[in-house]
């Protein structure tokens, strides 16, 4: 891609503008473990949000939603639609519950909540597990995406543009700690956005607007489909459900499953059932409980109802334009056709900026995790399990030191990774069936360690073996590995849990007088403790729940059908947004002050 005068000075300006804003937030990184990962819980909830959404926003997503849209239309986007359910129940049913824990990571709730040797077992398993293996995963994901983006659009080694990306986001991200980190990821997440809507404008224009994109598309071969397969029409390809009369269609089972099982059973970063990872980190981070979850309402709407659409408008038009099948153009990787759109389409100016939102959309998601991975090696690991009571400022150090070893790991996984959904699914399936286990040991006093312990070893050894019998290549495969997983994770940790003690009533006392979970889970704890859960409460999230998954859903949708020219749709998806709306404003209003 040849970059003119004014494309380099854009990119420049961007990298000037990140590591100036990053490096104007490092006096408050050293003072403590808290302002290095948590910026002194002072952050408030629009930036926590913004980062959060920020974090999800890499230069792979654009590379796999662009694969999931050769492969099965629009509504392959279910495969990460379908999490929307797990991430408002952290936000209605967790996000204050979290605040009021206190933590600095959510590993650390494991010694809240449980105790003796098996919680700090478990406590010190999720965090090399969580901080080395998950995270490096996630990292080298997205190097993986950066890389394409590189290879595909400069004239250089990509390795070599990969590393100098790292190197500028480890100095930054090291120096200011998570203030910095979310201050960057805000202006980060304007050029990520940005980027996205130019090019789907230029991409609608370069193949003759909608209607065009609609005519020609119908005629476009999708990948991994068999030599002469189309679409068949263009209302297969633009439905928002599956329509499973074809044979490149996500099946039946495929979408049943991710509605009705996975946005629940499954652990997955970014949408753990009962929250985790970076979102609780944000969480940790705001200001009070009310801000917890405003950052994570906002974030739910931005991540699925605000950004999905430029990247899919684009995914079209790149396979109207190019097709998405090896017989027909060659293409082994249909996700980089995205990078194909920008090398063919974009003028002079627009190269640039899209330069610099991919590089903002890879820094901000890297920086994040460098600073969430190294909390869980620093507060988890070394300072739980090897050195205890140094000076604060020993465990900053030190957390530098840790961010600068995941950053050499997450090279060395990129190297072993091919196509970036397959990592998404491999992640999934090895978290299926656990999610029950996070969302009840909240709400319910009986689950205890080896609850967590059990699940998560039977998820991994079904997973795996599975993978082994099963296609799991294929939509049906990823399925029923997903239903036989969960299935039988969950008979596992059930029946352990009842075979084994119940947690000491101490700590299940501490617990609960310190989160105040609602509902009947804690009868005999609340009993004991003469503290009863407020009436109402779990009725009224209940309520809020599906009313905003039913806002954020009809919102998308509604956008789906503007951009699409299909009125009825419209008509109905905005009346639906009309209504949640009312039903969200009422029931806010009527929660007790002290729960605001």
């Amino acid at each position: 891609m040849h970059l003119t005068t004014i494309d380099y000075l854009i990119v420049l300006a961007y990298f000037i503008l990140s590591v100036g804003t990053g490096l104007f937030f490092a006096r408050r990184a050293k003072r403590s473990m808290i302002d290095y990962f948590l910026s002194h819980r002072s952050m408030p909830w629009w930036l926590a949000g913004t980062t959060m959404v920020a974090t999800t926003f890499s230069a792979d997503t654009p590379l796999a939603v662009t694969e999931m849209v050769a492969r099965n239309g629009v509504s392959g986007n279910w495969l990460w639609w379908s999490m929307l359910g797990s991430g408002m129940m952290t936000v209605f049913f967790f996000a204050k519950l979290w605040r009021r824990a206190e933590v600095i990571t959510d590993v650390e709730l494991t010694e809240l909540r449980y105790s003796g040797r098996p919680a700090a077992f478990l406590r010190g398993f999720r965090a090399a597990y969580l901080g080395l293996i998950v995270n490096i995963i996630i990292m080298g994901w997205v190097n993986l995406g950066m890389a394409k983006v590189l290879a595909g659009t400069l004239g250089i080694q990509k390795w070599t543009a990969l590393v100098v990306c790292l190197l500028i986001t480890f100095a930054y991200t090291v120096v200011s700690g998570y203030w910095g980190v979310a201050a960057t990821d805000g202006l980060q997440y304007l050029f990520e956005m940005g980027g996205a809507i130019v090019l789907a404008v230029v991409a609608v224009g370069a193949v003759g607007g909608i209607e065009a994109m609609k005519s020609r598309i119908g005629m476009a071969h999708p990948a991994g489909s068999p030599a002469g397969t189309t679409f068949g029409s263009a209302a297969d390809v633009l439905a928002f459900w599956p329509r499973g009369n074809a044979a490149w269609a996500l099946p039946v089972i495929t979408f049943a499953t991710l509605i009705g099982l996975n946005w629940w059973a499954s652990w997955y970063p970014g949408s753990e059932p009962g929250g985790g990872g970076y979102v609780v980190q944000n969480m940790l981070a705001c200001k009070n409980e009310r801000e917890s979850r405003m950052a994570a309402l906002f974030f739910n709407i931005a991540h699925y109802a605000m950004r999905s659409w430029p990247w899919v408008i684009t995914a079209l038009c790149s396979l109207a334009i190019y097709g998405g099948s090896v017989s027909v153009q060659g293409v082994e990787d249909p996700g980089t056709n995205y990078v194909r759109m920008m090398v063919d389409y974009l003028p002079a100016g627009l190269r640039g900026l899209m330069l610099a939102s991919f590089a903002a959309a890879y820094m901000s998601t890297v920086a994040t995790q460098m600073n969430w991975g190294s909390s869980y090696l620093m507060n988890d690991l070394y300072r739980r399990f090897i050195k205890r009571n140094a000076e604060e400022q020993h465990y900053v150090i030190a957390s530098r030191v840790a961010t600068f070893i995941t950053l050499i790991l997450s090279l060395v996984v990129t190297v072993f990774m091919d196509q970036i959904s397959q990592a998404w699914e491999f992640l999934l399936m090895l978290g299926a069936g656990t999610g029950l286990v996070y969302i009840l040991r909240w709400y319910w006093w009986r689950i205890n360690a080896w609850s967590e312990v059990s699940a998560m070893a039977s998820a991994f050894i079904v997973s795996l073996g599975l993978r082994f019998t099963l296609d799991t290549s294929r939509p049906e495969g990823f399925a029923l590995n997903l239903i036989i997983t969960t299935v039988v994770t969950t008979i596992v940790w059930i029946t352990i849990t009842l075979m084994t003690r119940p947690e000491p009533y101490t700590t299940l006392e501490t617990f609960y007088l310190r989160v105040r979970p609602s509902g009947g889970g804690w009868g005999p704890i609340a009993m004991a403790t003469e503290t009863q859960p407020r009436r109402g409460e779990m009725g009224r999230n209940f309520l809020l729940w599906i009313s905003g998954i039913v806002l954020v859903y009809s919102v998308m949708f509604a956008t789906g059908a503007l951009i699409f020219h299909e009125q009825r749709q419209l008509m109905i998806f905005g009346a639906l947004v009309v209504v949640s709306l009312v039903a969200l404003a009422a029931l806010f209003a009527g929660e007790p002050e002290t729960a605001r």
